[in-house]
């Protein structure tokens, strides 16, 4: 049996809890339309809440987050769903209707963040949050700054003593080990898709041995091991050995512009980069940093960041596509092979550690629309009956989607007028 939600002439679904799904949210709710927020991971945020730092003022992201989630906990037009995941959509802008399935969090709203049942737990699992570069709990909070501020039990530990031994350590009967699957019926004039991006797999790129070298990480686990909420709290240092890193190289458009993984131009990957140097450099004085690089994209107000950055000495650049990396045996430091397209010459330069600047693939590769969507030859949306913005519409960096989530939200409440 479904359960129904009700919903108005004027309710907006907004699925997606990122940057852009809540910025969607809020300046419709604002304007006096009821909105839901639909968001499968059991925590609101997206992929800003996993940033070390996010342009233009460098802020961590619980700067930009936290009023948000101040504004959705105010605003009583807005109702949000996390662990939920859209199975059917019917209907036509006005009138549709919308089958969601609820997966159960174990978790009610008694929880006061105590942190007893995690305490109480004996089981860890990979934590993704993090990349999986370390484990959690399988009780957890899924970040310090996490809306809704409730703990989550991992279903693989459901039916097992260790989940028993997490509902006997709550005080607050927050605990149940009962809940089951929810499928909701929901009715919407609008539907706005917001559900982001995702990192490029770089274990498809054969010569840049992501998975094989030790030392290789992505940009994303780059931001999490500067992050002092990381697996390293904040410590750059290798995967391998926990070396601090204090030779670092960035490989750019890892993927991106490769007509046999990301044709297009990923946006946000050179400023990613060139962030990422200053990291290092803050953390380590004595640190130095190459990036290599086929073109530097840093548009508009950007331009002034790459000139600041381009005056540290100890951050060097080098024009040319990256051929291999190759691991030492013995140090674990990583071999880069390029093209330095400057001089014609082909380069070797040791690293202690590499970072790919992978691209962004939207989330509609592996999980489309339901029945409703429309996409380019990248599967990036295109608005039509569903609308779309953030990411899922086309690389963008945070500022770009949240300019770009107020023009789709006036753009769903223009769909309620007419109706």
């Amino acid at each position: 049996m479904a359960d129904e939600i009700t919903g108005t002439s004027g309710t907006i679904m907004v699925v997606g809890g990122g940057i852009s799904g809540l910025t969607t949210a809020i300046e419709a709710a604002e304007v006096g339309h009821e909105v839901f927020i639909i968001e499968k991971n059991p925590y609101l945020g997206g992929r800003v809440a996993q940033l070390n730092k996010y342009f233009p003022k460098l802020c961590p992201p619980t700067c930009g987050l936290e009023i948000n989630f101040q504004r959705i906990k105010n605003n009583k037009k807005i109702k949000w769903f996390t662990m939920t995941e859209v199975e059917k959509i019917s209907g036509s802008p006005g009138n549709f209707d919308v089958t969601l399935k609820q997966n159960p969090r174990y978790v009610n709203e008694n929880c006061t963040c105590c942190g007893k049942c995690g305490e109480a737990c004996d089981a860890e699992i990979s934590n993704v949050f993090n990349f999986n570069m370390d484990k959690r709990k399988a009780a957890y909070l899924p970040y310090e700054m996490s809306f809704p501020q409730r703990y989550v039990l991992d279903p693989s530990i459901i039916g097992t003593d260790t989940a028993r031994k997490c509902k006997d350590a709550c005080e607050y009967d927050a605990i149940d080990l009962d809940m089951k699957p929810k499928t909701l019926n929901l009715k919407a004039a609008a539907i706005v898709w917001a559900t982001g991006w995702n990192p490029y797999d770089a274990r498809k790129i054969d010569n840049l041995s992501f998975g094989s070298v030790r030392n290789v990480i992505t940009n994303m686990m780059m931001e999490r091991l500067a992050a002092v909420n990381g697996p390293t709290q904040g410590k750059i240092v290798r995967p391998s050995d926990g070396k601090a890193v204090g030779n670092i190289a960035f490989v750019q458009c890892a993927g991106s512009r490769d007509e046999n993984h990301l044709p297009f131009c990923s946006y946000i990957c050179c400023l990613a980069s060139l962030k990422q140097a200053t990291y290092i450099r803050e953390a380590n004085k004595s640190s130095k940093a190459t990036i290599f690089y086929i073109d530097l994209r840093t548009p508009g107000r950007y331009e002034k960041f790459y000139k600041k950055v381009k005056e540290d000495a100890n951050v060097s650049f080098v024009k040319g596509k990256v051929a291999k990396l190759e691991e030492h045996p013995d140090t674990g430091d990583v071999t880069v092979t390029a093209e330095d397209t400057i001089s014609g010459k082909k380069i070797q330069k040791t690293f202690d550690m590499v970072v790919l600047a992978t691209g962004m693939e939207p989330s509609t590769v592996s999980e489309k629309i339901p029945g409703k969507g429309t996409y380019d030859e990248n599967s990036f949306v295109v608005p039509g009956e569903i609308l779309a913005t953030g990411c899922v519409k086309k690389p963008s960096d945070v500022m770009s989607s949240g300019q770009t989530a107020t023009g789709t939200a006036l753009k769903a409440i223009q769909t309620l007028v007419r109706r």
